[in-house]
């Protein structure tokens, strides 16, 4: 499956979530891990109409690997 195929794919997928710590504001993200390969994010305000971001699991994990390791500078986003 190529990027494109697995945001279409994610798009269609159940078993969205957030954080249960994120509280109600909407100012959240979510994950998606039920297309087999693949992590989906999006912008829990837009729901189904978000953008979705598609990651390997290598990709996911170096992701938030970085984030842990504080590489990601928040000023670049």
């Amino acid at each position: 499956m190529n990027h494109s195929e697995a945001q279409a794919a994610l798009h269609d997928a159940d078993g969205w979530y957030k954080a249960s710590a994120s509280g109600g504001q909407g100012e959240c993200v979510e994950v998606n891990i039920m297309v087999p390969g693949w992590v989906g994010v999006r912008d829990s305000k837009l729901g189904p109409n978000s953008p979705i971001l598609a990651f390997t699991h290598s990709q996911w994990r170096m992701m938030i690997t970085a984030t842990r390791a504080s590489e990601v500078d928040a000023e670049d986003a």
